[in-house]
């Protein structure tokens, strides 16, 4: 009976670490499951069908109890997250940066990457196709706070 007891709490300790610290579907729950299984499968093949109804419901009750009361306990709100990020990725000042503005790509662009546009670097992504660290590229477009960049054609 012991060893029901033990697969229980390990189950239950499992599907609450995957429910609140380890967000979805991965190794903590698919465990947590299979030990609650087991722990349900060995009391009926080992205590007969009584003892494993009852070790399923109490394994029932036991995770849907525990989930209910943990998201209702305040100690959740203690370590959630209350600040807002209001900030921009990638802003920059439309005055100093235009269409047509040339500069060269500092890191691969795979459709993204890093390139020096007027001294300023900017994250930059392609119009179409690959381009090489190092290239000279032009910029195509501007839109929402996004730099297009397209390679520079150069004509002999």
């Amino acid at each position: 009976m012991a060893f029901i007891i033990i697969l229980i709490a390990v189950g239950v300790l499992l599907v609450l670490a995957e429910i609140f610290l380890i967000p979805g579907i991965g190794v903590a729950g698919i465990l947590g499951l299979i030990s609650l299984g087991g722990s349900c499968f060995y009391a009926f093949s080992e205590f007969g069908s009584t003892t494993g109804v009852i070790v399923t419901l109490v394994n029932s009750i036991l995770v849907v109890g525990l989930t209910v009361y943990l998201m209702r306990a305040k100690t959740w709100k203690k370590l959630a997250l209350k600040t807002n990020i209001d900030s921009k990725v990638n802003a920059f000042d439309e005055t100093k940066l235009a269409v047509g503005d040339r500069g060269r790509t500092l890191t691969r662009l795979a459709p993204m990457g890093m390139a020096i546009i007027n001294d300023v670097k900017y994250e930059v992504k392609t119009l179409e196709g690959i381009i090489d660290a190092g290239t000279e590229v032009e910029v195509a477009m501007l839109e929402d706070n996004k730099v297009y960049v397209k390679r520079l054609e150069v004509d002999y």
